[in-house]
């Protein structure tokens, strides 16, 4: 890497991690799913031996449990390893794609199967960024549960006095909506529950002061989660089928968002358009939830 650049050896060498694998399992307690209900303020029944995960939930689980000396000084666990060496400082979920085939179920083992699936380099206005998409299979007593496509990109710190990027505007009109209050309790929380590690949700002198970032960030999968969380509100019970989420804008811990859906316009039944828009109402993330019907 060389002038900020990435070059074609660097990102052959990143490529070449495409196609590894690796298998985690973990036990599918109910203690973890009460603990994030009480996260998010929902009142919801003790979850019992058999109930199904609530959708995106399957986050609290099968999180890497890397030893405190393998961590990097963002408290992200060292470059290497199952991912590809990315010498880019930043790391942040950039969206991903969620099919249920069958309902995970609390209270039995299950495990995850995770395969690097792309890596692509590409340079942008702000330096060079790198895309890793990694592809993860949930199965839990023999049977595929779901399939999931995690994007992950890094990047470089922004540079001084590059133009802002367009905000971009909501996608349509809300028929339903929500506001979020963050505040550091709510994000240490959530950390806690995913074994979270980075510095940037929870430690507020590494954040503004060495990352720049005007606050705490806001996570990425707790925004999304926070969407389909709409939808359950809107549909009680409903059998999700498939998400997708894509984030646009970080979202910080210095005031209120908001979130917001619809049905989806000329779509089939059961498809519901998302997004969350930040205090000055640009989209931060926008969504597409499909359920059964």
């Amino acid at each position: 890497m060389t002038d900020g650049l990435l070059s074609e050896s660097d990102a052959a060498h990143l490529r070449r991690w495409i196609g590894r694998s690796e298998t985690t399992r973990d036990e599918i307690v109910a203690a973890q799913i009460a603990a994030m209900s009480a996260t998010i303020d929902r009142d919801d029944p003790p979850p019992r031996p058999g109930d199904p995960v609530p959708p995106l939930w399957h986050w609290l689980f099968f999180m890497p449990r890397a030893r405190r000396s393998a961590l990097g000084r963002d408290g992200h666990p060292a470059l290497g390893g199952f991912l590809p060496p990315v010498p880019l400082p930043r790391r942040m979920w950039a969206g991903g794609r969620i099919d249920w085939h069958a309902p995970l179920r609390v209270g039995a083992a299950a495990e995850k199967v995770s395969t690097v699936a792309d890596v692509q380099v590409k340079h942008g206005k702000t330096g060079p960024l790198v895309f890793v998409t990694v592809r993860h299979e949930i199965r839990q007593e023999g049977e595929t549960c779901l399939v999931e496509a995690h994007d992950i990109v890094y990047r470089g710190y922004d540079r001084g006095g590059a133009a802002p990027p367009k905000p971009q505007t909501a996608p349509a009109a809300p028929a339903f909506s929500r506001t979020v209050t963050p505040d550091p309790v709510l994000l240490f929380r959530y950390s806690a529950l995913t074994f979270n590690g980075h510095r940037i949700h929870y430690d507020r002198s590494f954040c503004t002061g060495e990352e720049g970032y005007p606050g705490l960030v806001f996570h990425g999968p707790l925004t999304a989660t926070l969407l389909v969380d709409l939808v359950r509100a809107e549909v009680p019970g409903a059998a999700f089928r498939s998400f997708a989420f894509r984030a646009i804008s970080p979202l910080y811990d210095t005031a209120p968002f908001t979130l917001h859906g619809c049905e989806t316009p000329q779509s089939e039944d059961g498809a519901y358009t998302l997004w969350a828009l930040n205090p000055e109402g640009a989209l931060a993330m926008q969504a597409e939830a499909r359920i059964a019907v």
